[in-house]
This record gives C-alpha cells, sequence and structure tokens, in this order.
C-alpha cells in the first residue's frame, strides 16, 4: 500500500516533474502474469525511476544494511526502502544468495515482477560489467520472460558520493523479452546458466551502448580501490592506472 501511496501521490509526482524521465519500450511490459527486469546498474536512483515510468509495480531486492539501521534514521531507511518495493537481500554469498533468489521467485510465482541487476553491484565507472548466473537461474527456476532494461543517463545524475541527483532527464530502454524455455529443467547445469547470463548481457550492451568488460564489478571496484590506495603512497602515476581492471573489454557496436 505504502508503495503506491509514494509513486501515485507523493513521490512519484514530484519527481516525474522535477526530472521528467523518458522511457522507450513500455509496449514490451507484459500486462499481467511474472517478468524479470535485468537492468545495468549505474547509480542508487535506478531503483527509484525505474519503477516510475513501468505502471506495474516491480521489486528489487537491496543490499540487507539498508533494513537494519538502528535509531529513527535507521527506521525511516527500512521504511523508504520498503516503499519503494525493494526486498532485503544478503549479498554475502552462499546461502545467503539463495535465500535472496528464493524470495524473487516467490513473487515471480505470485504473477508479478523481479527487478535485479545481473552485474551484482553499481558499475564503478559507467562500463557493463560481467553479469553473475543469479538471473539465469530466476528465470530457469521460474519460466518467466526477462526483459533487459538500460537505465541511461543515471551515473551522470547521481554518481557515487553525491547526496542529491543533479537535475536531468534521466531514461529507460526497455528491450523485448527473452524467452529461455528451451533450457527448462537446465537451472542447475552451470554452462547453461552462463550462457543465458550471457545472452542477457549481451542485450543490455546492445540496448545501452555501453563498453563490456569481461570481469565481475566487485573485482573491479576492489582493483580500483587498490590502486588509488597505491596512488595515494607512492605518489601519482600514469593516467591507466585506475582502468586495470579492464583489460578485457569488447566495445558495444
Amino acid at each position: 500500500m505504502f508503495y503506491w501511496f509514494l509513486k501515485v501521490f507523493a513521490l512519484g509526482p514530484l519527481l516525474k516533474t522535477i526530472y521528467r524521465p523518458w522511457a522507450e519500450g513500455l509496449e514490451n511490459v507484459p500486462r499481467e502474469g511474472p517478468a524479470i527486469f535485468a537492468s545495468n546498474h549505474l547509480s542508487f536512483v535506478d531503483s527509484v525511476f525505474l519503477p516510475l515510468v513501468v505502471t506495474r509495480r516491480i521489486t528489487f531486492p537491496a543490499k540487507i544494511e539498508y533494513f537494519t539501521g538502528v535509531g529513527i534514521k535507521g527506521r525511516l531507511t527500512a521504511l523508504f526502502f520498503r516503499g519503494i518495493g525493494q526486498v532485503p537481500m544478503d549479498r554475502t554469498g552462499g546461502r545467503a544468495s539463495q535465500l535472496a533468489l528464493d524470495a524473487g521467485l516467490r513473487i515471480l510465482q505470485r504473477g508479478e515482477i523481479f527487478g535485479i541487476y545481473p552485474e551484482g553491484t553499481r558499475s564503478p565507472d559507467g562500463r557493463l560489467y560481467k553479469g553473475k548466473t543469479g538471473v539465469a537461474r530466476l528465470a530457469l527456476a521460474s519460466g518467466a520472460p526477462v526483459l533487459p532494461v538500460a537505465m541511461i543517463g543515471t551515473d551522470t545524475m547521481q554518481p557515487p558520493g553525491k547526496a542529491l541527483p543533479k537535475i536531468m532527464r534521466p531514461g529507460v530502454r526497455i528491450g523485448k523479452p527473452l524467452d529461455f524455455s528451451r533450457y527448462e529443467g537446465m537451472e542447475d547445469d552451470r554452462f547453461v546458466l552462463r550462457s543465458v547470463t550471457d545472452e542477457i548481457m549481451y542485450e543490455l550492451m546492445e540496448l545501452s551502448g555501453q563498453e563490456y568488460v569481461d570481469v565481475y564489478a566487485q573485482r573491479a571496484k576492489d582493483e580500483l580501490a587498490l590502486s588509488r590506495r597505491r596512488s595515494a603512497d607512492t605518489g601519482p602515476t600514469d593516467d591507466g592506472a585506475e582502468r586495470g581492471a579492464g583489460t578485457d573489454v569488447r566495445k558495444a557496436s
């Protein structure tokens, strides 16, 4: 209920008036039934503007820290994230990650839309990184179509560390649904999972026009942080030091 209050009466109209988000491909969104929105991830506001332009409710996983804060601020933060349609996700891996996928599967089984960021975390530099196979597991276990979604300009709108987004028009580009029913019953085959995930990431690359990097985003973030620490310890380095994580790169055509 709080989700629709924020979207229809409180936050939604205000954001649409100020930022005027644009959207392409809304005709690809099914009017009913389950669907997986697989999106690139450039900024915190991705999870705000994507649900804003789609008529149906979208539920996203969010890191569990947003729901476990203490005091008034912690409770308000948790209320906000639940209000915009997010569910807590423990990103420590293993059993915790499986529980998050199980929660997504239950949402899909109710005939709803579940949003997921296959990269697992925000891009550190605006490029598109290797997808994790959780999105493929969900698609094969649920039988739901996957809609690739490209967020456009949100990294410029609100870069990491910025409290408030700039006033500019973000974009949402939704591709045609991808059907993976040919792999039914093969959700435990790691080669199939990788193939499905790579197909989704290719569609995201085409939709977004981003440069693709065949490493995980978290690894790129870790290498970037290490490079910065080394630079701080030893002084200025060459201009290419901070892009060490992107040595295996395919450019979007």
